[in-house]
């Protein structure tokens, strides 16, 4: 004691002072740390929660990245073939217009010459009758009488036989 004394430290009020300390850590430890704790422990649970939040967060975003991508590349792919039929379509379309176009000219065509052809050969018999017509007035001049109905068509297809060529 003489130690304490020595400094001026009065040993009664050192050993009140330590039971009183003792006894707040124990209130301190009992019922204050226990709280403490427990917020500590709520808190870095909502933390870690928060984060695992952010985490499913990011994936779940990158998930929808990815299938927005897929999305839009099965969109394109889509397009591109349907550009694609329509163009096929719009070939097959052109091709049939020019086939009928083309067969419809040349039946165009075709009834024109047969119509050429025609009116040819009636233009041709037309001035045959009037040429045989005018060879058998001269003719009726030249000899001088009127021939009759056989002899002038025989002489008719005669001189249309040999003016053929």
């Amino acid at each position: 004691m003489a130690f304490f004394e020595a400094f001026g430290i009065d040993v009664l009020k050192l050993g009140f002072q330590i039971v009183n300390f003792l006894i707040f850590l124990f209130l301190l430890n009992r019922y204050v740390l226990p709280a403490i704790l427990k917020r500590i422990d709520e808190r870095q649970t909502k933390i870690s929660q928060g984060l695992e939040d952010a985490e499913a967060a990011a994936r779940d975003r990158e998930l929808a990245r990815a299938e927005r991508d897929a999305a839009l590349a099965e969109a394109r792919r889509e397009a591109e073939a349907m550009v694609q039929r329509a163009a096929k379509t719009a070939e097959a379309t052109s091709a049939d217009i020019l086939a009928d176009a083309k067969a419809s000219a040349e039946q165009i065509t075709a009834r024109a010459r047969e119509e050429i052809a025609a009116e040819k050969d009636r233009a041709m018999a037309e001035i045959r009758g009037e040429v045989a017509d005018l060879a058998l007035e001269a003719a009726g001049k030249l000899i001088g009488s009127e021939m009759d109905g056989p002899t002038q068509r025989r002489l008719v297809k005669q001189f249309l036989s040999e003016n053929r060529n």
